[in-house]
This record gives C-alpha cells, sequence and structure tokens, in this order.
C-alpha cells in the first residue's frame, strides 16, 4: 500500500466496476484524491455489508487525517455509480452492501442479532412485496426490507425477549 501522501493515479487492480472508478468519479467533475482512492482501496476489500462508521475507521487505520464527511460524499457518488447500494439494519444504522451479487432483504433476531439475507426471489419476499403492493399500492425498495423478530434458535432455546 501507498503512504496516504502518494500518487493519486492508483487504479484498483480487480474486475470492474473497481477499475473505472477514477475516470467515473473525473467524469462527475470530482477529483481522485488519496483519501478517495483509500476509500476505494478499503471498499474492494469487503465482502458483504459494512457501516460507513467502519468504513470511516478503516480508513483512518491507513490515512489519520481521513475525514468522515468525504468518506459519506464518496459513498454517495459511489453509490450513484452502481458500485454499492446503502440499506438500513434492524437498529436503523446505515450500512452499505459492497458489490451485491443480488439485490435482497434481510431477516434480523433481535434476542441473537443474528442476521440472513433473503434474495428477491425468495417465497417469503416476494410474498410480502405482493401483499404490500396489492394492499396499499406502494412498491417495496427490497433492498431496505428488514424484518425483525426471533429466529428458531433462540425460538427453541425460550429465548422471546
Amino acid at each position: 500500500m501507498r503512504a496516504a501522501g502518494s500518487s493519486t493515479d492508483w487504479e484498483p487492480d480487480l474486475s470492474r466496476p473497481w477499475a473505472g472508478i477514477p475516470d467515473q468519479l473525473r467524469a462527475k467533475g470530482l477529483r481522485w484524491t488519496p483519501q478517495r482512492r483509500i476509500l476505494v482501496e478499503v471498499l474492494s476489500e469487503v465482502d458483504g455489508h459494512v457501516t460507513g462508521a467502519e468504513l470511516v475507521d478503516r480508513c483512518r487505520a491507513r490515512d489519520p487525517d481521513t475525514i468522515p464527511s468525504t468518506v459519506y460524499r464518496t459513498l454517495d457518488v459511489l453509490e450513484e455509480l452502481g458500485v454499492i447500494r446503502h440499506s438500513h439494519a434492524a437498529d436503523g444504522r446505515e450500512e452499505f452492501h459492497v458489490l451485491p451479487a443480488a439485490e435482497h432483504a434481510h431477516l434480523y433476531c433481535r434476542v441473537c442479532s443474528g442476521s440472513w439475507e433473503l434474495p428477491t426471489d425468495d417465497p417469503i419476499v416476494v410474498t410480502a412485496v405482493e401483499a404490500v403492493r396489492a394492499g396499499r399500492g406502494f412498491e417495496v425498495d427490497v433492498p431496505h426490507l428488514t424484518l425483525t423478530g426471533v429466529c428458531a434458535t433462540c425460538q427453541a432455546a425460550g429465548d422471546h425477549a
């Protein structure tokens, strides 16, 4: 890894969409800065979900001068580019899905804090989305769909808090 003050010409050696990020940012009139480079490096190493606070911490581990507002503004732009997608966990905190293979909803156990992904074609998701559409005329944003409850393991253990 380069030091924080190194060249801003770094191009991720990864398959799309990471490889074109510098050019896509420039096309939006944004500079390819060391802080943005570090954020893209950190994101390219994430598998699954990560919070904005976790991203700021990981960026600061590489460059203590990382500015949270730059991280969050860049995350907004990366979402516009289709590289990441945000959703909200059961506790309301914003999470980012890095390169999701497919959009999905979430199940969250309020007892053990376990979480599970449900693909958009899962019968549970399809039935819920169709019921809301039919009953309310409302289109559900599936990646923001989080169902909270108690998982089977916690139920079997008698934990229904």
